[in-house]
């Protein structure tokens, strides 16, 4: 992948990727900071990438690997709290509707979340899914059918009562 060939891939997926990213951890900042440095190691190695069936998976997955990292050093105090902010970015504010779907997501375990994610977001079929996680194609499906129900309750107008009865 020659320079041209690599900021065209850039250009067509950045902004895609990011937004998987952001919708996997909950943390526009530091997805926007992991999905930069996962393009770095692409273009480092773009030989690699040459030859990845499919390059923005392995971007998007080597994001996520990056955020992941980032929140377990955190976690364990290796890392203070409160990093340097950079700079601020030009993207419109979220809707009501982004912000309710991503704390929604937030509310779920982790590997329904990315499921879920990587299946509506990113746009991938469950055989995809199950091979940038590691999962059987089974697992997948449970998570995400757990994932939507889920989701249906926390993102509902109206509490859900099963002894409810509609005129």
């Amino acid at each position: 992948m020659d320079e041209r060939e690599f900021d065209e891939f850039y250009l067509a997926s950045q902004r895609r990727v990011t937004a998987q990213v952001y919708a996997m951890i909950g943390n526009r900042d530091e997805a926007e900071e992991c999905v930069q440095e996962a393009y770095v190691r692409a273009w480092a190695h773009r030989r690699k990438l040459d030859q990845a069936e499919h390059p923005e998976a392995w971007v998007r997955t080597t994001a996520y690997r990056l955020a992941v990292s980032r929140w377990r050093r955190t976690m364990r105090g290796r890392r203070p709290a409160d990093r340097a902010v950079g700079a601020a970015t030009q993207a419109a504010p979220p809707t009501e509707a982004h912000v309710a779907l991503v704390a929604a997501l937030k509310k779920l375990p982790e590997s329904q979340r990315q499921a879920l994610v990587l299946h509506h977001i990113a746009d991938l079929p469950v055989h995809e899914v199950a091979r940038e996680t590691g999962a059987p194609e089974g697992t997948v499906k449970a998570r995400l059918s757990r994932g939507r129900a889920a989701l249906a309750v926390l993102l509902a107008d109206e509490p859900f009562d099963q002894g409810a009865t509609h005129a």
